[in-house]
């Protein structure tokens, strides 16, 4: 056994050996550890100068398209009076010269409205619309227009009243043909442009359909149009290929001429290719059966085909418009057709002429409202089509650069079998309208028209309406 002596002596031996065992390996470990650090350090600056470089090529990048922006703003040309009415996606956008820059004063941009996107990707997002009231005062000759129907909100042909009655007058506010509309387009990597649209008004067909004057005057939308467009082609709702909207006058009214104008949306399928479009529509017969009722029948199993040409120049614009129609009720068919041609035509530095004739059998309810019927049934029981010949011609006169006016005559002939459908079925409708039109600024408009109207039925009897009609409106 080893005495105390030894095993004291043997404790400082392996201490130092331990010692001297270590000093090795922590001194190693020192270097290591600052060596990982430093990497470090130099992966972060490196980090950091590739992001301070992408950030400097996206200034360079906005100021470059700022720059472009601005040099194309100031390469538009100035517009003079008597130059082209603004234009927007509505039939009734703001008939205003432009005279003024709609861009912000320099050194003054203007806010955005929102930061964030509307739409992700390479859409684009629009909207627009305007605000519009409606003020006028109306006599009847021959008895009254019923309270909250369209004909006491707009010119509605088939509304004026016949036949001997008391004449009526009445005044009538109300702001339901305020519109608003929204688009989204792009185009794709491989070049293809494809388009969506909404546009919604508060008419609702009349004030007795969906809405009251008792106190609160509220209105829910009605859909005007709402479709795609894929580069030629179109689907969905919006006017009639049969139309040239073109063609048609400014006017206090909601349309003003409706007499002598085709008028109508509904679902299509239409492709267009230069001059040329043609579409596949919605059917639908309306007929008289015995009175002059329109009745619908809802038997059409074939879509109404339209065919349109149209050409333009720096004098107007032209077109030719063709249609085939299948008229059918659960007992019997027949086929319609019709043509129309219309356009406008530059007369001056400040005149402008437009127009528009249709007619043929079936023309029907795609003139006036459907003011006339499709089809009929004829003393036998037989169905036939419906002879029916409708146009109207506007002159426009730009006084100066904000004020303007139009006058019109519109009518059609309703080739009507007195014997077949009663004598108190419309047999012909004209009217005259002359307008005023002020603008302080472009998309404000203050107008006034006054206006004369004539039905006559079957049997003979007649009666007249004139109306003083005043709007102010905004478009954005």
């Amino acid at each position: 056994m080893a005495s105390p002596v030894v095993a004291v002596r043997r404790v400082p031996l392996a201490c130092s050996i331990f010692v001297a065992l270590s000093l090795p390996g922590m001194a190693f470990a020192q270097p290591t550890k600052e060596a990982e650090q430093d990497a470090r350090i130099q992966q972060l600056e490196a980090e950091l100068t590739l992001l301070k470089n992408a950030l400097l090529q996206q200034q360079d990048t906005l100021a470059q398209q700022q720059a472009q922006r601005d040099a194309d703003a100031a390469a538009r040309p100035p517009v003079q009076p008597g130059a082209a009415p603004l234009s927007g996606p509505g039939a009734q956008a703001s008939g205003a010269i432009a005279q003024h820059s709609a861009l912000p004063p320099a050194g003054k941009p203007r806010a955005p409205i929102q930061d964030t996107a509307i739409v992700s990707g390479d859409s684009h997002f629009s909207y627009g619309g305007f605000i519009k009231l409606d003020m006028m005062s109306t006599r009847t000759s021959d008895g009254a227009i019923a309270d909250g129907t369209p004909g006491r909100m707009f010119y509605f042909p088939t509304a004026t009243p016949v036949g001997g009655g008391k004449g009526e007058s009445y005044t009538d506010f109300h702001a339901q043909f305020s519109r608003l509309w929204f688009g989204v387009d792009r185009v794709t990597e491989g070049g293809d442009t494809v388009k969506g649209y909404v546009e919604f008004d508060f008419f609702g067909g009349g004030n007795s359909n969906v809405g009251n004057e008792k106190f609160s005057n509220g209105y829910p939308p009605t859909l005007r149009h709402a479709y795609v467009q894929w580069n030629k082609w179109l689907a969905g709702q919006t006017w009639t290929n049969f139309m040239d909207l073109g063609s048609l006058p400014e006017s206090v009214d909601f349309v003003g001429i409706v007499d002598g104008t085709v008028f109508a949306r509904q679902a299509q399928l239409r492709y267009s290719t230069g001059a040329w479009s043609f579409s596949l529509e919605n059917p639908q017969t309306w007929y008289q059966a015995g009175t002059p009722a329109h009745v619908s029948s809802g038997e059409n199993t074939v879509p109404d085909v339209t065919a349109r040409w149209q050409t333009k120049g720096d004098w107007g614009h032209f077109s030719v418009a063709g249609m085939a129609r299948e008229l059918r009720t659960a007992n019997d068919s027949t086929t319609g057709f019709a043509a129309s041609v219309a356009g406008s035509y530059k007369l001056g530095e400040r005149d402008l002429l437009q127009y528009t004739f249709s007619g043929g059998p079936g023309l029907g309810r795609y003139i006036g409202f459907g003011m006339a019927p499709d089809a009929y049934l004829d003393p036998t029981g037989e169905l036939e089509a419906q002879d029916l010949y409708a146009g109207f011609a506007a002159w426009r006169h730009n006084w100066s650069g904000n004020l303007r006016s139009t006058l019109a005559y519109s009518a059609a002939y309703i080739d009507t079998d007195a014997s077949a459908v009663g004598l108190l079925a419309t047999k012909r409708t004209q009217s005259w309208r002359a307008n005023l039109i002020y603008s302080p600024f472009p998309r404000l408009d203050v107008g006034a028209e006054i206006s004369w109207a004539k039905r006559e039925v079957a049997g003979g009897d007649e009666g007249e309406l004139a109306r003083l009609h005043t709007t102010v409106k905004y478009t954005f």
